[in-house]
């Protein structure tokens, strides 16, 4: 039985040595091509460090304006006053300090994060360590101007602004990249999982400046999603010309060794820069479960992370924030609950739908009523004009929508009964899309893999485009959220819930 020869480990570590190389110099005028069109992230380096020290500044400012100007939480006396110049060493010792441990800490290498709102931790830490450290060198060369309130002023400060400042920047980088400024063309080669998460990575991150014209795959002939199939690897030259691409990610498995290393030879002739990702990046090693029989390894895959403990502290702290929510809101539901009924008159102002969750299980999902009574009824009729793709229907103009109905569904407000859901324990405040039976009846098997947690009101992909997003995308982002979840994932997709719902991108 003939087999196909594997590549050689020397052969395997020729093609990563040369992808890690930089373009070869001798190539100037393609090397000047990619440069034209790359990401200027030199530039947007710099702006962010100034960006960062020039908010520290005022943050500490601030800080001493509420203190020495306006004396709160504690009354000044009079003969501790200090002008704002005795501070000014140590402010400008704090801006520089800070924005040495974000550097340390990795804040400044490009790309970035999705949002400011990932890296909160880090710069909350770094402010406080910074404040720490000017405290500790102004008590010991005996500053003459040392007040402990304002250092803890200062903190707070730094953090609130650093964060807002970034985010600001981040939109403007956005902004201007979808307007097609400083934008870099980029192709992936490759339809496997790493491949698909790596488009929806870089579309998720206008900021970074990279164009997703497309991809290129061996099987299949159908687009993914928003992403279009744009040939297969062996027409990367027609590609890359007609797309005019400057930016090629490979995201083939190792053992296509040969077609590799055409398309890194390809990218260096002509100029396009490359990046490889390794095929390993599609097994979490955080997930493998490695155990020895009489010193032979043996390898398999951890059960997902929402389960036991996890989940027990998952639902106290949903329990406990939606209970809040509810108490603090109840007038306000009360208020939309009686527009609801005045609009039509139709009967409950509630709407409960059958929807699939933890396990298959089924159980009744409340919703404020935004459509007239009887709108599951004339589903059928309007199969025809679903905007969605998969099982799910989703429709722009929906004619059984009432006006209160569309204003709650532009802001999302019809969800919020389904705090109550949560208490319950059907639901959780993130988690996947609660899908309907109709829907899961249409699942491929692979898709029933975001059944293994309780459905969210919230989740991954809602905070990555919403509707925009095709129905594969949406199936591929719970998986990811159910195979990498921690407290923190859920606590920053949380804080980036109120921009999503705030711009009304997708929403419909």
């Amino acid at each position: 039985m003939a087999t196909t020869p594997r590549p050689s480990q020397p052969a395997r570590l020729e093609a990563i040595s040369i992808a890690a190389r930089p373009l070869a110099s001798a190539e100037a005028s393609a090397e000047a091509r990619f440069l034209s069109h790359a990401p200027n992230h030199l530039f947007e380096r710099i702006v962010l460090v100034a960006l960062d020290i020039a908010l520290v500044n005022l943050a500490f400012y601030l800080a001493w304006f509420a203190r020495y100007r306006l004396g709160l939480l504690l009354a000044l006396d009079p003969g501790n006053y200090v002008e704002h110049e005795v501070y000014l060493p140590l402010q400008l010792s704090l801006s520089v300090v800070f924005a040495s441990i974000l550097g340390l800490r990795g804040l400044y290498r490009l790309p970035r994060a999705a949002s400011a709102l990932d890296d909160v931790s880090t710069i909350f830490t770094a402010s406080g360590l910074s404040v720490m450290l000017l405290f500790a060198g102004s008590t010991f060369v005996r500053y003459p101007a040392e007040s402990r309130l304002t250092l803890i002023f200062a903190w707070v400060l730094m953090t609130f602004l650093v964060v807002l400042g970034r985010a600001n920047w981040l939109w403007i980088l956005g902004a201007l990249h979808q307007h097609g400024i400083g934008v870099a063309r980029t192709l992936v080669v490759g339809d496997n999982t790493v491949g698909r998460m790596t488009m929806q990575a870089l579309a998720d991150r206008p900021h970074l400046g990279y164009e997703v014209a497309g991809f290129l795959s061996t099987d299949g002939d159908e687009d993914f999603g928003r992403f279009r199939r744009l040939g297969t690897p062996d027409e990367l030259e027609r590609v890359v010309h007609q797309e005019r691409i400057t930016q090629v990610v490979i995201a083939l498995p190792s053992a296509s060794h040969e077609a590799i290393m055409r398309i890194v030879n390809h990218c260096r002739r002509h100029g396009v820069q490359f990046r490889l990702v390794p095929d390993l990046y599609e097994v979490s090693l955080g997930s493998l479960d490695i155990d020895t029989l009489s010193g032979i390894p043996l390898m398999g895959m951890k059960d997902h992370a929402i389960l036991g403990v996890n989940f027990l502290m998952k639902r106290v702290i949903d329990v406990a924030i939606s209970l809040i929510v509810l108490i603090l809101f109840s007038w306000f539901f009360g208020a939309l609950a009686l527009l609801i009924w005045i609009e039509d008159r139709g009967g409950s102002p509630f709407y409960g739908q059958t929807r699939v969750g933890r396990r298959g299980r089924q159980f009744t999902m409340q919703k404020f009523r935004s459509m007239r009574p009887g709108a599951d009824q004339q589903l059928s009729q309007l199969l025809a004009y679903n905007e969605a793709e998969g099982p799910i229907f989703k429709m722009r103009d929906d004619p059984r929508r009432t006006r209160v109905g569309a204003f709650m569904r532009r802001w999302s407000i019809d969800e919020l009964p389904q705090l109550w859901n949560v208490v319950k324990g059907d639901m959780s405040l993130v988690g996947p899309r609660p899908a309907t039976p109709r829907e899961v009846a249409q699942y491929e098997d692979w898709q029933l893999h975001r059944l293994e947690t309780l459905p969210g009101i919230t989740g991954l992909w809602q905070v990555s485009g919403r509707s925009e997003l095709g129905f594969s995308e949406q199936v591929l982002m719970d998986i990811m959220y159910i195979e990498n979840w921690s407290l923190g994932l859920d606590l920053r997709i949380l804080l980036r819930t109120v921009p999503a719902v705030l711009s009304g991108k997708g929403a419909f």
